[in-house]
């Protein structure tokens, strides 16, 4: 009998498409970012028996919409718009790709730090307005400064490797951490103050949950040096956005980097567009050709997992603790 995938956004890297039809299984792509009613009529119309999340949110409303529903994949490990407790009041598995993208992410987060340690974006956009800054622009080098981790899954360990030739010092703030990695530049930090002012650059790579919403809000922010750099391709509702723009507006800080928002996407008239210090990007940590064929697979798999009865790695089912006992 032929099973249904509906995707909440385009389709899957080719690899996973060409598994999904050798298994004889109908994928339905959907417009990025559809209004909800819009969202659940199409699952309420096709009663897919498997739900990919790549854009936007998954609501109880569009859970409940499929009775077929038995296995939600997350195309990524950002889970926060799943609504985990209606997939689990339905014994329904939400599996995230774990550790699929992280190379790309962690590679994009070394990235932002570059571009906005070197204004290379800004000195870019000037430069294609006529404009030639090479007496008047300066950077910052990263050589030997300090990187202030907050959380180490697999992104945050990849970035604590590719930092290590430029001889930066890492702190490691993660207290679900259960063992530092032993590497000559890393320590870990138990005291988040601490780690704030001691750090050079500070990148997010903790998931969002219920209780670290704007995590960095004016408090935090206050407590970074000057010259300091904030980046985040982790959630954006991590940071408090007004509290950052009036950090870089007052030059408190030195810049940011930021991969996420909220909401996504920012609106055209964000306070943020006027930010020089600021280098964005829309959510794409996990856009390149290596990192989508790798989650598209590890999706498709999963689902295909659950289907056949399969036990998926506990790690990955992140609702699973929600599952009536």
């Amino acid at each position: 009998m032929s099973r249904t995938i509906l995707l909440t956004g385009p389709e899957l890297a080719a690899e996973a498409m060409n598994l999904a039809a050798e298994q004889g299984v109908r994928i339905i792509p959907t417009a990025p970012y559809l209004p909800a009613e819009e969202l659940e009529a199409i699952i309420r119309a096709e009663q897919p028996d498997a739900i990919v999340v790549r854009q936007g949110k998954l609501t109880r409303a569009m859970i409940d919409a499929s009775a077929n529903l038995k296995v939600i994949a997350k195309h990524g490990v950002g889970y926060n718009t799943i609504d985990l407790q209606a997939a689990a009041d339905r014994s329904i598995p939400v599996s995230i790709a774990l550790g699929a993208n992280a190379q790309s992410v962690a590679e994009l987060a070394f990235a932002l730090m570059f571009s906005v340690a070197r204004q290379t974006a800004l000195l870019d956009a000037r430069m294609r307005d006529g404009h030639w800054d090479k007496s008047s622009a300066n950077g910052m080098e990263l050589s030997g400064k300090t990187l202030g981790l907050i959380g180490l899954g697999s992104i945050g360990s990849i970035l604590m490797d590719l930092v290590a030739p430029l001889r930066m010092k890492v702190k490691v703030f993660d207290p679900y951490l259960k063992q530092l990695p032993e590497r000559p530049h890393v320590e870990r930090e138990e005291d988040f103050d601490r780690l704030l002012a001691e750090s050079d650059i500070i990148s997010l790579h903790c998931p969002l949950t219920e209780t670290n919403h704007n995590l960095i809000g004016p408090a935090q922010l206050e407590r970074m040096r000057p010259g300091a750099i904030l980046i985040n391709t982790a959630r954006g509702e991590l940071i408090d956005t007004n509290a950052l723009v009036k950090a870089l507006s007052e030059r408190r800080i030195a810049g940011a980097g930021l991969d996420t928002f909220s909401p996504e996407p920012p609106p055209a008239d964000s306070p943020l567009w006027g930010l020089p210090t600021l280098v964005a990007t829309p959510h794409v940590g996990a856009n390149t050709t290596e990192a989508r064929e790798r989650v598209g697979l590890v999706a498709l798999k999963q689902v295909l997992d659950v289907w056949a009865g399969n036990a998926l790695d506990p790690r990955c089912v992140v609702n699973r603790h929600l599952f009536a006992s």
